[in-house]
């Protein structure tokens, strides 16, 4: 398998590239310095130098040539309304373009749980960050590919659990982004999961055995 991640210089995407090579797996990916690029390399990840808010999708097209499955682990985290629109809104439209040119089918894309920070009293721009996010879910479900949506709750730092709780719909919590990397990595090995919507939380599920849950058994 190989595999390309969007987002790679994040954190998601950072313990998600280390998972898939410690099992083998070519890992490549898209960053925005020579500094990103050589600390990777030094970890055995080939990537691309580019932005993605600035290329073209038949660019993008060209890095993801010859991958097997796409992650999109990219996002603003609920920054400047320009940034929240190029990154996780035109940027996840570009790259199922992309993924469409580059004859990639299997796309999973880290989005959010719609009913996050509900309880607070948002400003404007996570307002938009979020609405954002769903138009962005959406364009992933209309599109052809072999696609998967995980949403997790609020991510923490902390070390990893290894269990959660996964499926169609969970409650608002939280997860530590090293259990949302190795259900990524656990979803890659698991074809049967295709055009589902996930939501990740806290739970006390072996990770790979609620991955294999949620396989749909029509």
């Amino acid at each position: 398998m190989k595999v390309f991640i969007l987002g790679i210089s994040g954190a998601i995407g950072t313990l998600l590239a280390d998972k898939l090579t410690a099992r083998g797996i070519e890992v490549r990916g898209l960053v925005r310095t020579a500094v990103q690029q050589a600390d990777l390399a030094a970890r055995g990840v080939e990537t691309t130098l580019g932005e993605l808010s600035t290329m073209s999708a038949p660019e993008l097209a060209e890095a993801l040539t010859g991958s097997d499955a796409i992650v999109y682990t990219a996002g603003s985290n609920g920054g400047t309304r320009e940034v929240t629109k190029a990154i996780d809104g035109d940027g996840v439209v570009k790259a199922l373009e992309a993924a469409r040119l580059a004859k990639v089918n299997r796309f999973l894309l880290v989005s959010v749980l719609p009913e996050s920070w509900r309880e607070r009293d948002n400003p404007e721009e996570v307002e938009y960050y979020f609405a954002v996010k769903k138009q962005a879910d959406i364009a992933v479900t209309r599109s052809d590919l072999d696609w998967v949506i995980l949403r997790p709750s609020l991510l923490l730092d902390d070390p990893a659990v290894g269990t959660i709780s996964l499926g169609p719909a969970e409650a608002h919590g939280e997860i530590v982004r090293a259990d949302v990397a190795e259900t990524l990595a656990e979803l890659l090995h698991e074809p049967r999961i295709r055009r589902q919507i996930l939501e990740l939380n806290t739970g006390t599920t072996p990770i790979r055995e609620a991955v294999r849950a949620n396989v749909n058994k029509d």
